[in-house]
C-alpha cells in the first residue's frame, strides 16, 4: 500500500502502465446484448424503489442524466448469485427516476476472478478523451477494477449513449499498487476546464483528489484525510456543487461512506459541505455530519450531467453490510437489495445546527393514485386508512402540524402500519419536543442480531413553529423525511405478511394546535411491464448478439 508520504506528490500516471486486455470474459451462464429478465410480484418486492431483475445488487454506479432526458442507473451487480461477489455494471434506464427499463448488463470482468467495482460516468461533450470524434454525447465510465492482486483505475467508452461499452487498450488510467484504493467519482470542472476525480484510499482513511485534461491522463492534486467518522475504511467518496437555500451561493458537498465501523454498526454515509478550487475541498468545519438516520442508506451517487445550477439529485443503496446478503428476498424472491427513492438536494444554514443537507423525495407525481385519506383539522385523534386493495402496496403519507407552541409543548404524532393478518407493524412518530423515533422491531419475516430495530433523530422547530413528515412505505422499505428533508431514515423490514393497513394518530397536543393529514396509494411502477407471466422483460430492443436464447432465459425463471 503507498505511503501517505508518497500521495502528496503531484505525479501523473502514465496510461500506458500495466496494459489491460479489452476483451471481456464472458461467464456461460451470464447473458450478453439483452438484459435479464425479472418477476417483481413478490409480496417483499418494491413497486416504486428500483430492484434487480434478479440476484444481488449493491452500490449504485455510474448514474448520469443524458441529452434526451433518459436517466441512466447503473450497479453493483452478480448475475448469477444471490450474494456479493463476480462485480459486474447492471444498467437501467429511466424518463421519471421511478418508472424504470432494465437493459443488458454494461460491463463485464475482463477475466476470471476480476471485479467490476464501482466508479461514475460522464458525457464527454467535447471530446477531450480522443473516443468521439463525431458526437458530443460520448459516454465514458470511470471504475474500480478489483483483482487479488490489485486496484485499478480504469475507463471504458460508449458510443451508443451508455448502453455497450469498449475498455480502453491504455488501461489502467491510475494504478498505485494498492489493494485498498477504489471508487472512482468524477465530475467536470467548468473554471479549470480539467476533470476531477475522487477516489478512496480505503484503509489509510484518505480521499485523494485527481485532474485530468482528456480522462486518460491524471495527475494527483490533494488529498481530504481523516476527517468526520472513520470506522474501518472510507469508501464511495462523490462530490458535487450544490445550491444554498436561499442564496446565489454556490458549495460543494463531499461524501464519504465509511463501512464496517457506523455507529449503530456496519455500513453508512456522512458529508461535508465546504468549497472546492479545482485542486483542494476545503469544509466548512470538522463537523461529521450524518446523511441518514436509519440503517439502509449507503455509497450514494449524484447524477452527472443534469442543468446547472439545478438542486442534485442522489440515489443510495438501501440496504448494510451487516446483513445485506443474507435478507429474505434472496431465498424466498430470488433478489436481494433495493435502491433508495431519488431525492433532491440543496444546502441550508440552519440556525445553532449550521449547515444542513436538505433531502427530499424527488417529484413523486407520475406515481399518485388516488388519496386514502385526507383530514385538515385532525386535532387530538385519529385516521385509520385500509390500503389492503391497493395492488402496489406502497404508500405516500403527510403531516403538517402548526401552531406549535414555543414553551411548554406537549403531544405525539404517531404512525403505524400493519398487517390485518398476522397483526405486525412498524410504527413512528414525533415527540412535540424535538425528538422522532422510527421501529422495526415487529415485523416476524427476518431475524438478525445486527438488523438493529430501533432510530431516532433529534430536531429543531421550524421558525414559524410548524413540523411536517412526510413518507413512502413500499412493501419492504420506508423513507421518512422531516421539516422538509432537515432530517431523513431509510429502513428496510421484512414482514411475513403483507402490511395492509395504517394508522395516524395525535394525542396530547397542546389547545389550537392544527393537525392537517393526507396519504395517498402509490401506482407500481413495474405493472405495466409485466407480461402475462408477470415477468418484466426489459430493453429487447438494444440486444445484440446473445449468448444465451429467450427460450432460454425464461426457462430458467
Amino acid at each position: 500500500m503507498l505511503s501517505l508520504s508518497l500521495l502528496v506528490a503531484g505525479l501523473a500516471f502514465a496510461t500506458s502502465a500495466y496494459a489491460q486486455s479489452s476483451t471481456t470474459y464472458i461467464e456461460p451462464t451470464v447473458p450478453t446484448g439483452t438484459p435479464i429478465p425479472g418477476n417483481y410480484t413478490g409480496a417483499l418486492r418494491p413497486q416504486i424503489h428500483f430492484s434487480p431483475p434478479q440476484h444481488f445488487m449493491n452500490d449504485p454506479n455510474g448514474m448520469f442524466l443524458d441529452a434526451e432526458g433518459t436517466y441512466h442507473l447503473y450497479y453493483q451487480y452478480n448475475p448469477t448469485d444471490i450474494v456479493a461477489g463476480n462485480q459486474h455494471w447492471g444498467h437501467a434506464t429511466s424518463k421519471d427516476l421511478y418508472h424504470w427499463e432494465n437493459q443488458q448488463i454494461a460491463i463485464y470482468p475482463g477475466a476470471e476472478g476480476e471485479g467490476i467495482f464501482s466508479g461514475s460516468a460522464v458525457i464527454d461533450v467535447n471530446n477531450t478523451s480522443g473516443f468521439f470524434p463525431n458526437q458530443t454525447n460520448g459516454v465514458v465510465a470511470i471504475y474500480t477494477l478489483n483483482t487479488a492482486l490489485e486496484e485499478v483505475q480504469e475507463i471504458a467508452h460508449s458510443t451508443d449513449g451508455g448502453y455497450t461499452f469498449t475498455k480502453y487498450s491504455g488501461n489502467p488510467v491510475i494504478s498505485i499498487n494498492s489493494t485498498q484504493f477504489r471508487d472512482p467519482k468524477v465530475i467536470w470542472h467548468s473554471p479549470t476546464q480539467k476533470w476531477v476525480m475522487v477516489v478512496s484510499y480505503a484503509q489509510e482513511f484518505v480521499i485523494g483528489m485527481f485532474t485530468s485534461p482528456d480522462l486518460k491522463n491524471w495527475t494527483h492534486a490533494s488529498n481530504f484525510s481523516h476527517h468526520g467518522l472513520l470506522g474501518e475504511q472510507y469508501e464511495c467518496p462523490n462530490m458535487v456543487q450544490i445550491p444554498m437555500n436561499g442564496t446565489d451561493e454556490e458549495m460543494y458537498v463531499l461524501v464519504i461512506s465509511i463501512n464496517p465501523g457506523a455507529p449503530l454498526g456496519g455500513s453508512i454515509s456522512q458529508y461535508f459541505p465546504g468549497t472546492f478550487n479545482g485542486t483542494v475541498f476545503t469544509p466548512v468545519d470538522g463537523a461529521a455530519r450524518i446523511l441518514d438516520f436509519g440503517k439502509d442508506n449507503y455509497a450514494g451517487q449524484f447524477f452527472y450531467g443534469t442543468p446547472e445550477g439545478s438542486d442534485p439529485i442522489f440515489i443510495a443503496w438501501s440496504s448494510n453490510w451487516q446483513y445485506s446478503q443474507v435478507v429474505p428476498t434472496g431465498n424466498l424472491e430470488g433478489w436481494r437489495s433495493a435502491m433508495s427513492l431519488p431525492r433532491t438536494n440543496i444546502l441550508a444554514n440552519i440556525t445553532r445546527t449550521g449547515y444542513d443537507l436538505i433531502s427530499e423525495p424527488y417529484n413523486l407525481y407520475p406515481l399518485y393514485d388516488s388519496p386514502l385519506a385526507t383530514n385538515s383539522s385532525l386535532g387530538n385523534g385519529s385516521i385509520l386508512v385500509d390500503y389492503s386493495s391497493l395492488s402496489s402496496g406502497a404508500v405516500y403519507f403527510s403531516a403538517n402540524i402548526s401552531n406549535i407552541p414555543v414553551a411548554n409543548t406537549t403531544g405525539t404524532a404517531n404512525f403505524t402500519f400493519m398487517s390485518s393478518v398476522s397483526g405486525e407493524y412498524i410504527k413512528g412518530g414525533f415527540f412535540l419536543g424535538g425528538d422522532f423515533w422510527l421501529d422495526r422491531s415487529h415485523t416476524n419475516g427476518f431475524d438478525n442480531p445486527f438488523f438493529t430495530d430501533k432510530f431516532s433523530a433529534s430536531l429543531i422547530l421550524a421558525a414559524d413553529n410548524t413540523f411536517r413528515m412526510e413518507g413512502v412505505i413500499d412493501r419492504s422499505i420506508i423513507e421518512v423525511f422531516l421539516n422538509g428533508g432537515q432530517r431523513s431514515a431509510t429502513t428496510t423490514f421484512f414482514p411475513e405478511y403483507p402490511l395492509d393497513m395504517m394508522v395516524f394518530a395525535t394525542a396530547g397536543l397542546n389547545p389550537n394546535v392544527t393537525v392537517s393529514v393526507a396519504v395517498w396509494g402509490l401506482k407500481s411502477a413495474w405493472a405495466a411491464e409485466e407480461n402475462v407471466n408477470g415477468t418484466v422483460v426489459g430493453n429487447i430492443t438494444m440486444s445484440g448478439n446473445s449468448s444465451m436464447g429467450k427460450r432460454d432465459m425464461f426457462g430458467s425463471m
